[in-house]
């Protein structure tokens, strides 16, 4: 009975592990210099400055040229769509 419960135990363990390892949080991309990367946050915000001031938002499925540099979490570059301005977006929410 003890070597049943064990054995029960042992896959119940297993297969808890096996479907929590499955479901893993998706992973945003940093941006590629050079590239024109597609948003894959629901909302990320163009600023004039790394950390500075709001001057628009882009939204999933839109794009950023990524130009580079990058300072502080943040990158610069081209936002296309109706903000058609350079400036600079938190890096890593690309796909």
């Amino acid at each position: 009975m003890v070597k049943a419960a064990k054995t029960a135990s042992a896959i119940i363990a297993a297969t808890l592990l096996t479907v929590l390892g499955a479901v893993s949080p998706a992973h945003a991309a940093n941006g590629t210099i050079g590239v024109r990367e597609t948003v894959c946050a629901q909302t990320l915000y163009v600023r004039t400055d790394p950390g500075g001031a709001w001057m628009g938002t882009l939204y999933s499925g839109q794009t950023f040229l990524v130009e580079g540099p990058r300072s502080g979490g943040y990158i610069y570059g081209f936002a296309y769509g109706y903000i058609n301005r350079h400036g600079w977006v938190q890096d890593g929410w690309f796909c």
